[in-house]
């Protein structure tokens, strides 16, 4: 269990961001005091752990419902994670968190920050969604959920750290510095990434053998 964690963690914190998001929060709060940039990140984070808790205590509920196995989730997942690790190494994924960004102020007051683009979509979204949906799935039974909730707070936990002290972070690092460590974290993701595929076939077929093997020696009625 504990690799299991070790990996979502990295996994969530990777996908969320807080390095890149840094410059992105101090983009959204131009102008206003420490105090109101921290009660503005307090409150993103804390409506960012609502959201990607909820999903991850009833994702894979929802995907039972649906009939969506987890080892065919793991797949989509995987290779969606995939892209976003593309993306990281690649640059594009900080671009297209700024346009997405300016499309949201667009349509709130600066007042909604901490909500819309904050918590949604910079960081709980489609990718954090998945990750948790996929790490709960590893982490069965009331002890997994417990750890799975211990992990995505601490997750918001360093990415609230980060943003609280965004304006000094982003001084010292440099954009060289966060251009080293986001390729960095995207090559971890992506190796993650393919680890959840390979999970997931490896999943899927051993369900197509039991399948098989069910249709071939039908359960006899003791009738």
């Amino acid at each position: 269990m504990i690799e299991t964690l070790l990996n979502g963690f990295i996994t969530l914190f990777v996908i969320i961001d807080p390095v890149g998001l840094a410059p992105l929060f101090l983009g959204l709060t131009p102008g206003l005091p420490m105090a109101e940039r921290r009660r503005i990140a307090r409150n993103g984070c804390l409506i960012a752990f609502g959201i990607l808790a909820a999903f991850g205590l009833v994702g894979v509920i929802v995907l039972k419902a649906l009939g969506i196995s987890l080892g065919a989730f793991r797949v989509a997942g995987g290779l969606f994670l995939f892209w976003i690790a593309f993306e990281l190494v690649f640059e594009k994924r900080r671009k297209r968190k700024e346009q997405d960004a300016e499309a949201a102020m667009t349509d709130h007051e600066a007042s909604e920050i901490a909500a819309v683009p904050l918590a949604i979509p910079l960081m709980a979204g489609p990718g954090a969604i998945s990750a948790v949906i996929l790490l709960s799935g590893a982490l069965p039974g009331p002890a997994g959920q417990a750890s799975l909730l211990l992990v995505i707070a601490a997750v918001i936990a360093a990415t609230y750290a980060l943003l609280a002290v965004a304006n000094r972070f982003d001084r010292l690092i440099g954009h060289t510095g966060r251009a080293v460590v986001t390729r960095l974290l995207g090559v971890l993701l992506a190796a993650l990434a393919v680890q959840f595929v390979a999970d997931g076939i490896a999943e899927l077929a051993r369900q197509s053998g039991y399948v098989a093997v069910s249709a071939t020696y039908p359960a006899i009625d003791p009738a």
